[in-house]
């Protein structure tokens, strides 16, 4: 017996705004967890890019879509991988010290997921975000972070240039996130 991890990221935070976990993989687990985010984050246009996946391309799935304002985009037919944030969030917690060989209950899944969410959107200090949380990014707070360890280094660098080998590199959050860099941006370009 398998159970489905059903999950949403926001690509530019890298925080999971919206998870489920269930028994079997259909559109309605998809479009009930859809309808709660949208809900809860009063989202209004979103972008949502997903796998090829059946629930994905069910066309009430696509109906629901349209209906809550979420413009749909898949991955590209035979790549698996078109999405490398979540791809890199499931290897993360696939790969934690704690993480079972199986689950007994779909509860006992429920609690282990919430457990490393926690862990993952409020304690985890991400690489790709300059190493603030998911939350810290999501809230805004993490620009005031990262401007405090940006001031701490400038502190150290003017009073011992002489341990820098060049000029101070501040640190720098991304302000703009592409799921395909190369292609987007040629895209861009052309338009």
């Amino acid at each position: 017996m398998y159970f489905y991890l059903y999950t949403i990221i926001d690509v530019w935070s890298r925080k999971i705004v919206g998870w489920s976990i269930e028994n079997s993989e259909n559109y309605e687990h998809s479009e009930h967890l859809f309808k709660r985010v949208m809900k809860a984050h009063d989202l209004k246009k979103v972008f949502l890019h997903s796998d090829n996946g059946n629930p994905m391309k069910a066309g009430t799935m696509l109906m629901t879509l349209y209906k809550l304002g979420i413009i749909p985009s898949f991955s590209r037919p035979r790549v698996s991988n078109d999405n490398a944030y979540i791809e890199s969030f499931f290897k993360t917690l696939k790969y934690m010290k704690s993480y079972p060989k199986y689950f007994e209950t779909i509860i006992d899944a429920q609690y282990w997921v919430a457990d490393f969410l926690d862990w993952y959107n409020d304690r985890h200090l991400h690489s790709s975000i300059a190493y603030v949380t998911p939350n810290q990014k999501h809230s805004g707070e993490a620009e005031s972070i990262i401007a405090a360890r940006n001031e701490v280094k400038r502190i150290a660098y003017e009073a011992k240039r002489i341990r820098w080998s060049s000029k101070m590199a501040e640190i720098i959050s991304p302000q703009t996130v592409l799921l395909n860099p190369s292609l987007e941006t040629l895209e861009l370009e052309a338009s």
